[in-house]
């Protein structure tokens, strides 16, 4: 088997013309230089140098593993390069899979503290709701996934997916701004029974479901998008109200509508999700603990 020390021992002696030349270049002493070079030679199972006079001249098989040598020994120097660059934040790619309220509001300043101290690390952004950003990041599609789950819902990470929690997102009531309950600052969910409802994604209609059952009613939903813009603007329009996060609410404002808060205080919890054998791979963590960072911060309108 071939060394990557030897080779690139091999390489100084032609360069330098002999062992003591390339011993001094080398910071070793001669003898070991001599050493490797017999070690080399036993590797590759026939000689490399011949002597003449004081110095030497290279067999046919020494001519070839120089052609290689330089091949291996500079592939090896790029990949060191490489991989020094990635440990040091350097260089290197990351996929983050988020929500649409996430990428948003959390993922643009989160992007931007990032790049803005590692210019070098680029961050590639998908979009998708969850459980489908799970999915992906299982199927090796990503390596952070933002998600968020509601009380009740059933833990949906195996073990090999570890969660980090970021923030705790309160809901919030959509209301038309002549709506009588907007004069008040806490509304309470019992008190919308018989109002029209807009429903979200799959999992914010289930939640919503639930919360009204609990108060002793079903909501009547007469319309369902995951669009927070048009959620907004159906409630603008009288069609009906609805039960939206608090974190769509820092970038989505419609004049005519009015947000309330539940009473109870009902959120959805917002996760970041990565591989457990990933968690060491820098670009990994400088995004985990960038996201950390920001939901932190973050401030509703």
């Amino acid at each position: 088997m071939l060394e990557s020390r030897h080779l690139k021992t091999f390489l100084e002696v032609v360069r330098a013309g002999s062992y003591s030349a390339a011993a001094r270049s080398l910071g070793y002493t001669q003898p070991a230089v001599t050493q490797q070079m017999k070690a080399l030679e036993r590797a590759v199972g026939t000689p490399l140098f011949i002597r003449v006079g004081r110095g030497f001249r290279l067999t046919e098989a020494g001519t070839a593993l120089v052609r290689h040598a330089e091949v291996i020994v500079g592939d090896l120097m790029a990949a060191q390069r490489q991989l020094r660059a990635l440990a040091k934040l350097e260089s290197g790619l990351v996929r983050l899979c988020a929500f649409p309220s996430a990428n948003a509001t959390i993922v643009p300043m989160t992007v931007a503290r990032l790049m803005a101290a590692h210019p070098g690390v680029r961050v590639e952004l998908q979009e998708a709701e969850p459980p489908e950003s799970l999915h992906r990041l299982r199927r090796g599609e990503c390596d952070v996934a933002l998600a968020f789950t509601y009380a009740g819902m059933q833990a949906e990470h195996p073990p090999e997916v570890v969660r980090i929690a970021l923030t705790e997102d309160l809901l919030t009531v959509l209301l038309p701004t002549g709506h009588p309950l907007a004069r008040h600052h806490f509304v309470r969910l019992a008190d919308l029974n018989g109002e029209r409802w807009i429903a979200g994604c799959p999992r914010c209609r289930a939640n919503l479901l639930r919360l009204c059952a609990e108060e002793g009613f079903v909501p009547d939903v007469v319309f369902s998008t995951d669009d927070n813009l048009a959620v907004q603007s159906l409630v603008a329009t009288g069609v009906g109200i609805a039960l939206m996060p608090a974190l769509v609410l820092s970038f989505l404002c419609h004049p005519e509508v009015t947000g309330r808060m539940v009473t109870g205080r009902p959120a959805r919890q917002v996760y970041a999700y990565v591989m457990d054998d990933h968690q060491r791979i820098p670009t990994v963590r400088l995004l985990v603990e960038e996201l950390r960072s920001v939901a932190a911060a973050r401030t509703g309108c």
